[in-house]
């Protein structure tokens, strides 16, 4: 089994040492990129946040045309996938939050070596090198501030089981950022004794699922429609909190991280300008795009804009749930969702 890894781990260490080196990219890989003229990517990442900021950034410093689809993680995927099966490549490099194990055991993900791997925290990489994480996302509640007073938030999440939240809690169903994601972090965080307990009793408090993405979730509770949310990823809050929306993000414990994981197509057309893209991505220049963006960086050594999203600043445990553990433990959460919160 993989184990467990703590984001600020690798952090700490690269604060403690000098963080990483900047990686060289080998000459040869640059000029049969640049040959090659052209990359397409998919991911699921924002345009206007960072994935028009990353393709024109790539394409200002090599001269290759980048062209970026955006669709859903699960839309990557399958579309990879039917590209795969139909044996007609267009993606050349991609990015999803979930499914890339599908993509790994039907061979439409290749294996490659990255100059940038040192720099990133053992969970945040495939020891069998069939992906690398671009960034990660913390899961915490969060909280209406013209409804939710700061002596009334929630110290840990045994006060959400407290009578003043029955039907006030709000999440997304069936997503590892909504019901799935809290599910596994309570039940991986707590054991499966202790955290079965507290879901059920969670689940007396009315809970409201809402089938739309996490961001109208947490747009209706901007909007003061729903007191708390959970499951958020704290950046998204943190960057709406910022722009002025009454919304705070809580740290409490047990934290799980996720990571969006980056690999290259078996079939790219363009397999050299791909990992090259990856390469970019990856290094210090690419990881302050992100950075800049708000998210939280997979880089150790290129801390987010606001160091308190990672767990261990507040003082948290945190562990990253990798991309073979959400594999075996998804169907469990989902159970658990039917079983407690339907």
């Amino acid at each position: 089994m993989r184990r467990w890894t703590s984001v600020l781990l690798g952090i700490a260490f690269a604060l403690l040492f000098g963080g990483s080196q900047a990686a060289e990219i080998d000459p040869a890989l640059i000029a049969a990129a640049k040959k090659e003229g052209r990359v397409t990517f998919y991911t699921p990442l924002i345009v206007d946040q960072i994935a028009r900021p990353l393709t024109a950034a790539f394409r200002a410093k090599y001269g290759i045309e980048a062209e970026f689809l955006r669709m859903d993680s699960d839309a990557v995927v399958l579309r990879v996938l039917n590209e795969y099966r139909a044996k007609r490549g267009t993606a050349d490099v991609f990015t999803t939050s979930l499914g890339i194990e599908a993509l790994i055991k039907s061979g439409a993900a290749r294996k490659f070596k990255s100059a940038n791997a040192d720099a990133l925290p053992s969970g945040l990489k495939d020891p069998e090198g069939y992906w690398l994480a671009d960034r990660v996302y913390v899961l915490e509640p969060a909280v209406n501030t013209n409804l939710v007073a700061p002596g009334d938030y929630p110290k840990s999440f045994a006060d959400m089981l407290m009578p003043k939240w029955a039907g006030k809690i709000v999440w997304r169903p069936n997503n590892l950022t909504g019901a799935t994601g809290f599910i596994g972090d309570i039940l991986l965080g707590m054991g499966e004794e202790q955290g079965m307990d507290f879901l059920r009793k969670l689940a007396k408090q009315r809970i409201i699922s809402l089938q739309t993405s996490d961001r109208a979730v947490l747009d209706q509770v901007i909007a003061g429609e729903y007191a708390m949310a959970l499951a958020m990823t704290n950046h998204n809050v943190e960057i709406s909190r910022k722009d002025g929306a009454p919304v705070q993000w809580l740290p409490l414990e047990p934290t799980i991280v996720f990571s969006e994981q980056m690999g290259v197509t078996t079939l790219a057309p363009h397999p050299n300008a791909g990992l090259l893209f990856l390469e970019f991505t990856l290094s210090r220049e690419g990881q302050e795009l992100f950075r800049k963006a708000g998210y939280i960086p997979a880089r150790s050594d290129v801390l987010p804009l606001n160091p308190k999203l990672l767990p261990a600043a507040n003082g948290l445990k945190s562990r990253i749930a990798t991309p073979d553990l959400v594999e075996r433990n998804r169907k469990h959460w989902d159970d658990v969702y039917r079983q407690l919160f339907r």
